[in-house]
């Protein structure tokens, strides 16, 4: 992890990732299936298919493939492409799969592509499309794209019976949530409850920003879940070689710092800031216009496509740019205009139709500009599924694009102010943000107990596995680590298995996104203790995402999560450390691909242990980056006033420690000492004596009310 220079000098962290350049990713089969593809091909066969993938993996493509088989051969007799807005509907024309190898075309009448059609997704202005889906129903024709926005209203309108033996293919599932005022998650249950659809969910998101279950977790039970990592896709590019994330602070309007990150030689798709956010200037159209006055003078407006057309100043290299502003909606059919030559399949191949894409909320998930080589963001994203969804923007495989980068532009906090930490919010998120992209970037971890014996696909290095250390192998072609980890805990159920198996990033997620283990963990070091972050704070959060599992598999799950997040965090330390990354050897890769080396560096191979990776405070990489960013009277402001938020220990939190204490004094034959030099063992018994005190206020108390 390293440091950039910022607009004024001021950075956190960084993520360089360099990837393997096979092209393994952009293969195909004989029915011309890339890897991702085939492997949900694998389980066409499944009701209820999760396909967790990244963007530009080709999750449109493998869902044209099962949702043909599942008309063809599976009895189903329509299929619903639902999708969140309709510009992503292009997603799903029509694609000649037998050129290719596959034995049917994917073929959408031009009446039932309803995203084509002109309308907002409003109740009045929908009926018509809500009549359409009826009609579409009611025909022989098989399959229908429409957005999640109609797909409601007819469920609504025309029950979930109207759609058995119908195949509901839902695009950007995460925008579905187990809450019940979600309504299309509402209609998700009542459809699996009557089991008469079939359902194949897509994301290119592994958690959601704001932390809700986008599934219960008896319905997510029954979804077979397919998934294809980060890792996977951008080793097997063809053209891609690097990716690069950084989050930069600036001082004033960011309109004065923009030119210092936004590279007009580079393909960019900027997002200006939320008319709401800290940065905005209140004037949305008036900064589109400020952005490219920065750029150079206005030429005019293409009258075919309806991009801005402007002369870069000197400074900036000259030439001409194309600037598609998608921000400024007050003509309709100028703005129509626009989206049409941007999804003009005729361009699709032409790296110099557009040089600059300037959007508010539209331009993230699902929109396919395979040229985009920067995705420039102002203002932070309080949602980390939307910040996938933009990095995904450009992450495109494209002939001689090598690299990628996303860059998110924040306003530094400002020392003066009296509410310094809540100034320093935005920070805290985009940290956040940060150390979870490593999580979704690394290869996936197996971790097991030390001796559990070699696993089949992985290489131990030389001298191959051995028993008596802890040994670490790797598996090139899945992208899995496995690490042996002395105490660590097995799950037993198999919903604490699948936890483990696919869903550490969620736990670590709502890890890194709770405040006060940010807070105290990044700015209050020398008060807080590492376990109190790892054990108590991260166990919390386990037993609130998974109260019906037992305890064991709880803490096995903990322990899963902190391993995860601790040994990748410190592989990269170790990494940084050396600036040639793996060994030392000038000719080896830096990045993800030397990651597994920074993993063997930071391995002690006898002494790597549960307690070891518990005494880690998961934030330390982070912090050592900012306190070189932040201005130093600034950083000594916070960490005053985050350590006077500090609390004495809660009823819960002493609940917690006597637990700790317990498994303490099993392990060791005798109680934690409130006077031990060990910091956590005092603490323990801290938690203990005010365990102690609260029961005896509450005795107190019960006996009060029954005297009167």
């Amino acid at each position: 992890m390293a440091a950039k220079s910022g607009a004024n000098g001021s950075a956190i962290p960084s993520v360089s990732i360099t990837t393997a350049h096979t092209g393994a990713s952009r293969r195909t089969n004989a029915l011309g299936m890339r890897p991702m593809q085939e492997r949900a091909w694998s389980r066409r066969g499944e009701q209820y298919l999760l396909i967790k993938s990244p963007p530009a993996s080709g999750k449109s493509r493998a869902l044209m493939f099962i949702a043909l088989d599942k008309l063809d051969n599976q009895g189903i007799r329509q299929a619903l492409i639902v999708v969140p807005e309709r510009s992503i509907g292009a997603s799903f024309s029509d694609e000649p799969l037998s050129d290719f190898g596959f034995p049917y075309d994917w073929h959408v009448l031009p009446q039932w592509n309803l995203c084509n059609t002109p309308g907002a997704d409003e109740p009045r202005v929908a009926q018509s499309k809500v009549k359409a889906v009826g009609e579409f129903l009611a025909s022989e024709d098989r399959i229908l794209v429409c957005t999640h926005a109609t797909f409601r209203f007819a469920v609504d309108e025309l029950g979930v019976e109207a759609f058995d033996d119908c195949l509901l293919a839902i695009d950007e599932f995460h925008h579905v949530s187990a809450n019940p005022d979600n309504r299309l998650g509402s209609q998700l249950a009542a459809f699996m409850e009557r089991d008469r659809a079939h359902i194949v969910a897509m994301t290119g998101s592994y958690f959601r920003g704001d932390a809700e279950a986008v599934l219960a977790p008896g319905d997510e039970e029954r979804f077979d879940t397919v998934t294809y990592t980060y890792y996977e896709q951008l080793n097997g590019y063809e053209y891609l070689k690097s990716l690069e994330i950084g989050y930069f602070f600036y001082s004033g309007r960011y309109i004065d710092a923009i030119t210092k990150v936004l590279d007009p030689a580079l393909k960019t798709i900027v997002h200006i800031p939320h008319p709401a956010s800290r940065e905005s200037l209140k004037d949305k159209q008036r900064e589109v216009e400020e952005i490219m006055d920065a750029l150079g003078r206005w030429k005019g407006i293409d009258p075919h496509t309806g991009f801005h057309q402007i002369e870069l100043s000197a400074e900036l290299g000259g030439g001409t740019l194309k600037v598609a502003d998608l921000v400024d909606d007050s003509d309709a059919a100028r703005r129509s205009k626009v989206l049409t030559a941007l999804k003009d399949p005729a361009h699709r191949n032409d790296r110099d139709h557009v040089d600059i894409i300037i959007a508010l909320g539209m331009a993230k998930e699902g929109f396919d500009w395979i040229w985009c080589e920067h995705a420039l963001t102002i203002g932070y994203r309080s949602s980390l599924t939307e910040i996938v969804q933009i990095i995904g923007r450009a992450t495109r495989d494209a002939p001689d694009k090598t690299s990628a980068r996303f860059t998110n532009l924040i306003a530094e906090p400002d020392a003066d102010e009296s509410l310094v930490v809540d100034a320093v919010n935005d920070t805290l998120k985009a940290i956040a943000a940060s150390l979870l992209m490593e999580q979704v970037l690394a290869p996936r971890f197996e971790f097991t107990p030390k001796n559990t014996g070699p696993q089949d696909g992985f290489d131990y290095g030389e001298g191959g596995y051995r028993e008596g250390r802890t040994n670490v192998g790797v598996n090139d072609e899945t992208g899995q680590y496995h690490v042996e980890i002395e105490g660590l805990k097995k799950p037993e159920s198999e919903e604490a298995n699948r936890v483990c198996r696919e869903d550490l990033n969620e736990v670590i997620t709502a890890f890194v996104q709770d405040q006060p283990s940010l807070e105290h963990g990044l700015f209050d070091q020398e008060n807080t203790l590492p376990e109190e972050l790892t054990q108590l704070r991260l166990g919390k959060i386990v037993r609130d995402r998974y109260p019906e599992l037992s305890e064991d598999d709880q803490e096995a799950i903990r322990q899963h999560a902190v391993a995860a997040l601790n040994i990748t965090q410190q592989a990269k330390q170790a990494l940084a450390n050396n600036s040639t990354g793996g060994s030392g050897t000038a000719d080896e890769p830096k990045g993800n691909l030397s990651l597994i080396h920074g993993v063997r560096k930071f391995v002690n191979v006898r002494d790597l242990d549960i307690d070891l990776i518990d005494r880690i405070n998961p934030f330390d990489a982070a912090y050592a980056v900012l306190a070189r960013a932040m201005n130093e009277s600034t950083l000594k402001q916070v960490q005053a006033t985050i350590a006077a938020k500090r609390i004495s220990i809660d009823r819960d939190e002493a609940v917690d420690l006597t637990k700790r204490a317990m498994r303490f004094h099993h392990e060791r034959g005798r109680a934690p000492d409130i006077n031990a030099h060990d910091p956590w063992e005092k603490r323990m018994a801290e938690g203990v004596a005010a365990l102690a005190r609260y029961r005896k206020q509450e005795r107190a108390a019960e006996h009060a009310a029954g005297q009167t």
